[in-house]
């Protein structure tokens, strides 16, 4: 099944959200160094890392598409996974660690005078971040309710745009709240109090980043809802007596295996068994699309033993085994 079409979607959510946090980076950098507010300096912080993620994604849509070869013979779909895996490493590190850094530099500085003009061109800056920071976020959340298959628990990149735009807007909002209460109290530790906010969301952001993008990549199964048609669309042939076992996993957004271990009713001979195995690889690959491989197992495994079974067992059945793939 062909994925262009949703990436290219994709892709242009990234790239806005790129265009958006180049132009806040500078913004916000200009305005820390200026104002010299430590809140400030912690979101230009974040801005970096969002950015670099961003090109992450990017390299990540581009080499996910690349077709299978010998040396990567189930594709390179997984390489979505890797690269929103080094997206929350770089928040953890870089966003998360220099807010924290700039928290603890904030409340072992000791004050620093600013202007009141200086106060108002970090809010100001602050403000035009939100807007962009939630204009972007509003793009990234429109794609994925317009593509339910494509949405945030799904696709890598669209997760990681919505989380760190997300983080961006309540980001900025701490920011502006420890600036006003520094504005109006005179106390750094306001700002600072920010600052390790901000660090804190940013280290929670990338962990759950992290466990998503960790889980997907060692090899998730599907949903059991699409399991259980895929056990019952087997079961129903009329030569399968039983289903052994059957094990699924995802090879990238729109890719993944079925791998079954099949008992098939007496009396076939190895050209019928030969047959039965094309039809079913064939049904199940009519039937979900996004399935590029089917292995078939041939096995006397009687029902309610199967987890019993090891390979003693396939080895001594009176019919052979005879793996099948998904392309015939």
């Amino acid at each position: 099944m062909s994925s262009r079409s949703p990436d290219r979607k994709t892709r242009i959510t990234v790239l806005v959200a790129l265009s958006a946090n180049l132009v806040i980076t500078v913004a916000k950098t200009t305005g820390g160094l200026v104002s010299g507010s430590p809140a400030l300096l912690s979101e230009a912080a974040h801005s970096v890392a969002d950015s670099f993620n961003e090109i992450f994604l990017l390299v990540a849509l581009r080499r996910s598409r690349r077709p299978a070869d010998a040396t990567h013979p189930f594709g390179y779909g997984k390489e979505r996974f890797f690269w929103a895996l080094l997206a929350a490493v770089g928040i953890f590190s870089v966003g998360g660690g220099f807010s924290f850094f700039q928290a603890f530099e904030a409340l072992t500085g000791g004050e620093q005078e600013r202007s009141r003009g200086a106060y108002l061109a970090g809010l100001t800056v602050l403000v035009v971040a939100l807007m962009a920071e939630g204009g972007s976020l509003l793009r990234a959340l429109y794609q994925a309710s317009h593509h339910p298959g494509r949405g945030i628990g799904r696709d890598p990149a669209l997760r990681t745009v919505v989380a760190e735009d997300g983080s961006a807007v309540v980001g900025v909002l701490l920011a502006m709240t420890g600036m006003l209460l520094h504005l109006m109290t005179g106390s750094v530790v306001w700002e600072a109090c920010a600052s390790l906010s901000i660090g804190l969301l940013l280290v929670y952001v990338a962990y759950r980043l992290g466990r998503e993008a960790r889980s997907q990549l060692v090899g998730e199964s599907v949903d059991p809802e699409l399991r259980g048609r895929i056990m019952a669309l087997v079961e129903a042939q009329p030569e399968i007596d039983n289903v052994a076992e059957l094990l699924t996993m995802r090879l990238g957004l729109d890719s993944f295996l079925v791998a079954a271990r099949v008992d098939l009713v007496p009396g076939l001979d190895s050209e019928e068994v030969e047959l039965v195995c094309v039809r079913i690889k064939r049904s199940v690959r009519k039937t979900w699309p996004e399935v590029d491989h089917v292995f078939l197992d041939v096995t006397e495994a009687p029902p309610g033993e199967e987890g019993e079974e090891g390979e003693e067992g396939e080895e001594s059945a009176g019919v052979a085994r005879e793996p099948t793939d998904g392309r015939p």
